[in-house]
């Protein structure tokens, strides 16, 4: 309970702040570049060399590309039934495929299922959710904003992400015994500083707003991103024969909030960016409730 009170706080504490305070130009920036070439990859560093790779780890890995096709194919079908524009449904597709996995993924797995649940958590989001948002969400945005997208820039883009890097690097030190306890002192504290700075990031960059017509596309978008995307993944999973932590987890990570970058993405192609942030910002709110909810009624391990 206090690791999620943690969480509540430093989110609540970032939005204070950006209402209240005066903040240097590029702090947001500056968090950001932080958590992402050097908390994240300092955590997937520490954490990826202690997982024990086995066959039911396939499931949160592919509980992320179901999320995303399956709203990419969902918002194509109902899209022309309820009059939204090209922008719209590639921008739902983004916002609702794409889930925070890292920022908030990594805080709330931690809080909730220890390190475990952690380790299994950058599994979904190094192998699911990051090459989802670089490749196929790339090509979302290109296709619905009537651009092209280069596959040597995709690919370029994950082989030099730095957490995926990090994760390929975290594989073999795991296949060579590990690191020794001087690179793990190292690299704890440093992967620590991404559960405060990640949520107080999430916090400043919050934002809420909803006009005339939207009402019909967030409800749909966060119903599928919050509750239904995260039960076919849990029946996936359980008719498959998926259980325990790994279950766990991975319907938790399909149901995490709509990912910030996702967002951008949204904004940077001009894909109705309006509703995109709107469903982010409800989004972020709503699964700090449905998360927990979720964790209670899932396994245990």
């Amino acid at each position: 309970m206090s690791a999620l009170i943690l969480l509540f706080a430093c989110l609540v504490l970032g939005i204070a702040v950006k209402r209240w305070a005066t903040l240097p130009a590029g702090i947001v920036q500056g968090i950001n570049w932080w958590v992402i070439n050097v908390a994240l990859p300092a955590l997937v560093l520490d954490l990826i060399p202690h997982v024990k790779f086995n066959t039911q780890l396939w499931f949160p890995v592919v509980s992320m590309f179901v999320v995303f096709f399956g709203a990419w194919l969902l918002f194509a079908l109902i899209g022309p039934r309820f009059a939204w524009s090209r922008q719209r449904i590639g921008a739902m597709t983004l916002v609702c495929g794409l889930g925070n996995t890292s920022f908030m993924g990594y805080p709330m797995m931690s809080a909730m299922r220890g390190q475990a649940g952690l380790s299994i958590a950058v599994v979904a989001d190094q192998l699911g959710t990051f090459p989802l948002l670089a490749s196929a969400g790339v090509m979302v945005a290109s296709i619905y904003a009537g651009r092209s997208a280069s596959t040597g820039m995709i690919v370029r883009r994950i082989l030099t992400f730095p957490a995926f890097m990090a994760l390929i690097i975290g594989i073999v030190a795991g296949w060579m015994g590990g690191w020794p306890d001087v690179v793990h002192g190292v690299l704890a504290p440093l992967g620590a500083t991404l559960t405060p700075l990640a949520l107080f990031s999430v916090g400043m960059q919050f934002r809420f707003g909803l006009e005339k017509g939207q009402a019909g596309g967030l409800a749909a978008g966060l119903g599928w991103k919050l509750f239904v995307a995260p039960c076919l993944c849990w029946m996936l999973g359980h008719s498959l024969g998926v259980g325990g932590l790994v279950l766990t987890v991975g319907v938790l990570q399909a149901a995490m909030a709509p990912m910030i970058s996702a967002a951008i993405l949204a904004d940077e192609y001009d894909l109705d960016p309006q509703l995109a942030n709107a469903i982010l910002g409800a989004g972020i709110v709503l699964s700090l409730i449905t998360i927990p909810l979720g964790n209670l009624w899932l396994p245990a391990g």
